[in-house]
């Protein structure tokens, strides 16, 4: 099962409030934003993780989902700005 990010019912961010070790069984509780990383929708996530495993070509990327490099790097240009959102 794959961690939730946003709320089902009204679509806002979640937060993480606890934790547990599976080893120990010692639980940390709290309110904690989740990583930048985890904010991001499922397609940022893997457009992100596509990026980094081509080596950073935005060429190749583009290559490999039939696209062309202005819309490719359009795409990133969008995760780009939404990410230095978050960030502040």
């Amino acid at each position: 099962m794959k961690l939730p990010i946003v709320c089902p019912s009204c679509e806002s961010a979640l937060q993480v409030s606890q934790m547990k070790c599976s080893h120990c069984e010692t639980t940390v509780n709290g309110n904690y934003e989740l990583p930048l990383y985890l904010q991001l929708t499922r397609e940022e996530q893997e457009f992100i993780l596509s990026f980094f495993l081509s080596s950073g070509s935005i060429k190749e990327m583009a290559k490999q989902a039939g696209l062309s490099y202005p819309t490719m790097r359009n795409k990133m240009d969008d995760l780009i700005g939404k990410i230095e959102t978050l960030k502040k």
